[in-house]
C-alpha cells in the first residue's frame, strides 16, 4: 500500500491540470467578451485544493525531520 504523501501529490499534480484548465477558459473567456462571474470560480476552486495539498507536501519533510529528532531522543 502506497502512503498517503504518494495519493497527495499525485492529486495536486492533477489539481494543477485543472488549474490551468480553468485559467485557460477564463482567458479565453475574456478575449471573447464573454466573462461570467462564475467563471473566475472555476479556478479558485483547484487553487484552494492546491494551497491545501502545497501545504501539506512543503510540511511534510520538516514534520519527518522534526519525528526522527524526537525518536532519537
Amino acid at each position: 500500500m502506497k502512503p498517503a504523501s504518494h495519493w497527495i501529490r499525485q492529486a495536486h499534480r492533477w489539481t494543477t491540470v485543472l488549474f490551468t484548465a480553468a485559467v485557460t477558459l477564463n482567458f479565453v473567456a475574456i478575449l471573447r467578451g464573454g466573462y461570467k462571474p462564475w467563471l473566475g470560480l472555476l479556478a479558485v476552486v483547484p487553487l484552494a485544493l492546491l494551497f491545501l495539498t502545497g501545504v501539506y507536501l512543503f510540511v511534510l519533510p520538516y514534520a519527518a525531520r522534526w519525528r526522527s529528532r524526537h525518536r532519537a531522543q
